[in-house]
């Protein structure tokens, strides 16, 4: 297992899913976790980590609140010293066929998925550049790649976070600060099993690997980029898919 002692992470919309797994990956190897989230919902995962002899803390960020977001790197490195690794996984779907769909639906998910990353990085960026080192890591998803009907907003927040870190990857490179993607595919949460049951999808018959992902696969992935063992690579999108789109 990759180690993480003495580092410092920040994971996004951690109280449930992908993020809470991501969460606890990165406290397991040793970094100190701030785990955040709306309201009081990331306690629970902070409380974990600890239970588990790890170290955290809960964070309350909604990620639409910009000056929120901006603050919070700021703040974690005058609490700690220092913010080595940041993990943007907050994101709501708000799914409906174009034709149907309200600009309201479009403008919340590009806020929450994408606006959101580019605050996060743009604010976690003045001390790592002091720091000269840091990752950064966006968590995209399957459909920013291949599309998929009934998510046009999603998919554009999705598409645009792999543009968004390539771009970035470029501009920090000279700082040891590295920029990356994973982008899972079908993954086995509350919201994918809410979905399959109420459309009645087979999704394990549309994946090579015949089964769902689990959200501790997707955070392996995570803590690897965010490890010291992936020092040399930036700008890459890991997919995380069962061969689902290759």
């Amino acid at each position: 297992m990759f180690t993480l002692t003495g580092k410092v992470a920040l994971v996004t919309g951690a109280s449930r899913g992908i993020g809470r797994a991501i969460a606890a990956r990165l406290g397991s190897q040793g970094a100190l976790v701030v785990a955040a989230a709306r309201g009081d919902h990331a306690q629970a995962c902070a409380d974990a980590i600890l239970a588990d002899g790890g170290r955290a803390e809960a964070l309350t960020l909604d990620v639409t609140d910009a000056a929120a977001v901006e603050a919070a790197p700021g703040a974690i490195v005058k609490r700690h010293g220092r913010l080595d690794i940041v993990v943007s996984n907050a994101g709501v779907t708000r799914d409906q066929l174009l034709m149907r769909m309200k600009r309201d639906d479009w403008d919340a998910v590009l806020a929450t998925n994408l606006t959101a990353t580019f605050l996060l990085a743009q604010a976690a960026m003045r001390p790592m550049l002091k720091q000269k080192g840091g990752r950064i890591i966006a968590i995209s998803s399957v459909v920013g790649q291949s599309g998929n009907a009934g998510q046009s907003n999603y998919a554009a927040s999705k598409a645009g976070l792999i543009g968004f870190a390539k771009a970035l990857a470029r501009e920090v490179a000279s700082r040891s600060i590295t920029v990356n993607v994973v982008a899972p595919g079908m993954i086995d949460t509350d919201m994918t099993r809410g979905i399959a049951e109420r459309a009645q999808i087979d999704w394990s018959s549309q994946i090579p690997l015949g089964r769902l992902g689990t959200a501790d696969e997707v955070a392996a992935a995570v803590s690897f980029l965010a490890s010291d063992e992936a020092s040399y690579i930036t700008g890459h999108v890991l997919a995380v898919n069962g061969g689902m789109y290759m």
